[in-house]
């Protein structure tokens, strides 16, 4: 086949080889451009969390999918690691909250233009994953906290606090297995575990945060501690008593139905930190998800939301269910390849395998997660390889009975009769390609009789529209391994 265009921008948004967790997006207009700007810690250590620089990424809002890098903004005073900072503009000013030492020690540093460079550091009395808010009157709050969630106004220098607004355990946090007391300030239900993002929506205050669940949420998969989620909570003042919101985001991927009727997560969960913002008529959460087997090279996703005001006041964000025009709950938003391509992906185009949102080995079994409680450590299944540079990252260590999934590829209305799949392919994998669900229709099988790099199919019937894609893959020899590294279709 000849050669196409490659899917960019898709979801991860940033290019596969970026790797920038933590971000919270702003829209920002300089020199009369409104641009999307994401500010994050950086995976660089690929051992570790994160590493000793900031860079910053932006894009118009009339096609986000379109991310330019500015370059490195700032570098740590103290040689350390960055964790997640957070950016806003005063006047003619822009912020920058950096988060030396690991986050122990927030320092202020400013700059005149939104990608830097940030500079003369000055310490600030905030703590933990600081989060900033400026108000419409010009008043600024800051929000901040670990397992402990603090608050306060701060002064006009924008590093000092307020002393007789500041709020401590202005809502309750959940107690990890290494919290071995009860404070008095534990919320098990709806607990504050880290990344406090503050945002006005609606005339509301809203708090982003990563809520860690330490009981089963079995309708995402989720049957004991886990702090994959995006959470938020609301209130009528910036630093008043914050009521319960819900959910908004979870990064263990695409989540299927199981037989017992429970959700299963076809994504490896891991930590999460992002917010909201509006970028023209459209709300996204945006967050963060896991790439390897551990949480080291976290990349940068997105997603669509809608936001509605119930007459009881209360706002709901994420997945909402109406009932007579009126808003009554809201859920997780789903786990999409796509990201701000709202009516899907090229499926002409090629696309990285990478760009999975769906990788479940069929055994019903969360997928594998080398986090400090252990789990699953034995267990090869797929998973995306991180990559530094390049188009692409493959999806490797591909088991039989495994299925990896794409949501969603547009068609078009000439539809598709034929597609093409490269990697790693040993002899004796039969693959297949279904469309809308994982277990769904099978429009192509084709049997690979010798290693290969490189297998085509031809479709029974034509593909048009919008659909999901789902490779599956099977052998008879238990222990071979395949891996994906694109595809395309014609």
């Amino acid at each position: 086949m000849e050669a196409k265009k490659i899917v960019t921008g898709a979801n991860p948004y940033m290019p596969l080889w970026e790797h920038v967790p933590d971000g919270e997006p702003r829209v920002f207009t300089y020199n009369g451009e409104k641009r999307i700007y994401l500010y994050g810690s950086h995976d660089t250590k690929k051992t570790d969390y994160c590493g000793p620089d900031y860079v910053v990424w932006s894009a118009p809002v009339d096609d986000p999918t379109n991310w330019t890098c500015h370059g490195v903004c700032y570098t740590a005073s103290d040689g350390g690691d960055l964790y997640a900072p957070d950016v806003v503009q005063k006047g003619d000013t822009f912020y920058m909250y950096a988060a030396e030492n690991r986050g122990s020690s927030i320092m202020l540093v400013t700059s005149k233009c939104p990608w830097g460079p940030f500079e003369n550091p000055v310490k600030t009395e905030l703590g933990f994953d600081p989060g900033i808010l400026v108000d419409d009157d010009g008043r600024v709050y800051a929000f901040w906290g670990f397992c402990e969630s603090h608050a306060g106004e701060l002064n006009d220098d924008m590093a000092t606090l307020k002393p007789e607004t500041v709020r401590h355990h202005i809502m309750g946090h959940s107690k990890p297995f290494w919290i071995k007391e009860d404070d008095g300030h534990v919320d098990p239900v709806d607990g504050f575990f880290e990344a406090s993002s503050p945002r006005k929506i609606n005339g509301k205050y809203v708090l982003i945060y990563s809520k860690r669940y330490e009981y089963p949420k079995p309708s995402n998969g989720v049957f004991g501690s886990c702090n994959g989620f995006l959470s938020y909570k609301w209130c009528d003042t910036p630093l008043g008593d914050y009521r319960p919101g819900g959910d908004i985001s979870f990064n263990g991927g695409e989540v299927i139905t199981g037989p017992d009727g429970n959700g299963i997560m076809t994504y490896q969960w891991g930590n999460n930190h992002g917010s909201l913002m509006k970028v023209k008529d459209q709300w996204y959460v945006f967050y963060h998800r896991q790439t390897g087997c551990n949480e080291y090279s976290r990349q940068a996703m997105v997603e669509p939301v809608d936001i509605a005001t119930g007459k009881d006041g209360k706002i709901y964000i994420g997945k909402i269910t109406y009932e007579n025009g009126e808003p009554v709950s809201s859920d997780v938003v789903e786990a999409t390849s796509q990201g701000f391509y709202l009516d899907g992906l090229d499926a002409f185009a090629t696309i990285s395998a990478g760009y999975t949102c769906h990788m479940y080995d069929g055994l019903g079994k969360p997928m594998y997660q080398d986090n400090a409680e252990g789990t699953n450590k034995d267990r090869r299944v797929a998973h995306i390889m991180p990559v530094y540079e390049g188009d692409s990252s493959p999806v490797v260590d591909i088991q039989s009975g495994a299925t990896i999934g794409f949501k969603y590829l547009n068609f078009g209305t000439e539809g598709a009769s034929k597609a093409e799949l490269t990697g790693d392919i040993p002899a004796g994998f039969k693959i297949s390609i279904r469309i809308d669900s994982y277990d769904g229709k099978t429009v192509s099988v084709a049997e690979v009789s010798e290693d290969s790099k490189t297998v085509v199919f031809e479709l029974g019937e034509k593909i048009t529209g919008r659909h999901a894609v789902y490779f599956g893959f099977n052998t008879e020899n238990a222990e071979d391994r395949a891996v994906f590294d694109c595809f395309r279709f014609e």
